[in-house]
């Protein structure tokens, strides 16, 4: 039997452009025990995801920036639906709009303490 990780049995969706960022934050996540959903890169296939899966998902972390694109309306969809999130940045605070500066935030590069927290 091995042993548990942090995040063993839930699924997490990550929403990431850079596809090494991406592999290395599902890497990250799949280590500390989550199912890891994507990565998805843009905020339009990430919006429709929610939309259809928000049910099975137990968290996410959402780039800022998604190939120009703010990735709010993904936030807002898990947010509507209760589902947790952090957003991650390699920016500083200032650079999320203030309505949304209230939500976690992961900067990069990530530490896996700082991943784990952003979703307990």
């Amino acid at each position: 039997m091995s042993p548990q990780g942090p995040l063993d049995g839930r699924h997490i969706l990550v929403v990431e452009d850079d596809y090494l960022v991406a592999e290395i934050l599902c890497e990250l996540l799949a280590d500390a025990g989550a199912a890891v959903l994507g990565p998805i890169g843009w905020a339009n296939e990430a919006l429709a995801y929610v939309e259809l899966h928000a049910g099975e998902l137990d968290g996410a972390i959402l780039d800022v920036n998604l190939h120009g694109e703010a990735s709010y309306a993904v936030a807002d969809a898990l947010a509507a639906r209760g589902v947790p999130f952090a957003f991650a940045t390699g920016y500083g605070p200032d650079a999320l709009d203030r309505a949304y500066r209230g939500y976690r935030r992961c900067d990069k590069p990530f530490s896996v303490r700082d991943v784990i927290a952003a979703l307990s």
